[in-house]
């Protein structure tokens, strides 16, 4: 028994010696990863949070573009931008507020809302809002500008549009060799069966005759 006693109590001076090595560390290192884990779930709790009042404030969005109440779209995608510009909920408000804009006459703020979907926004809102914006400045005759939204990465999915639109400001400025290569890239990238948009395509094509 007494030889048991020395055994254990020589575990034991080794267990304290290499606490006082280590123990600042180990309890560090602990709770440390407590922190880390209260964080996480604190960050994803904070998260939800946030998706929660954002689909909270698109819902009236909606309702209000809906009604045709163009000040409350405006406002409720405003509050988006400023309060939730980091979830999806902020670029389908600019969107739809892009749309009310737009229909409304007022260009000037169907840009801005587009726009900072375009800086803001991620995949298919950034390249959709691309899209819609270059097709505005196509509109007003700001073709420079147009073609610079053009320009850069975007989602495969979106090449044909892209290349079409390209061709359209090309075709605009009066650049027909530049817009038939664009046009015939678009092609390239479109499905080979037979569709409207296709077909469209291809006579935006025709109508620019022969390459000189």
């Amino acid at each position: 028994m007494a030889h048991y006693d020395l055994e254990e109590q020589e575990q034991i001076d080794t267990l304290k010696t290499w606490w006082k090595l280590y123990g600042n560390l180990v309890t560090g290192l602990v709770m440390a990863g407590s922190l880390a884990v209260v964080g996480w779930q604190g960050w994803n709790w904070y998260q939800g949070g946030q998706a929660a009042k954002a689909a909270a404030i698109y819902g009236v969005l909606e309702q209000a573009a809906a009604a045709g109440d163009a000040q409350k779209v405006k406002a409720a995608a405003g509050e988006l931008a400023e309060k939730f510009g980091s979830t999806t909920y902020a670029s389908l408000g600019a969107m739809v507020a892009a749309k009310q804009s737009f229909d409304g006459g007022d260009l000037k703020t169907a840009k801005t809302q587009l726009a900072w979907v375009a800086e803001h926004g991620k995949n298919e809102a950034r390249d959709l809002a691309r899209l819609r914006l270059a097709a505005v400045q196509l509109d007003e005759q700001a073709y420079d500008d147009a073609l610079k939204q053009l320009e850069g990465a975007h989602a495969p999915a979106f090449a044909a549009r892209f290349l079409e639109l390209k061709g359209d400001v090309l075709s605009a400025q009066g650049k027909k060799v530049e817009a038939r290569a664009a046009y015939k890239a678009a092609l390239d990238k479109q499905d080979d069966k037979p569709s409207a948009s296709r077909e469209l395509l291809q006579q935006k094509l025709d109508s620019l005759g022969e390459a000189a």
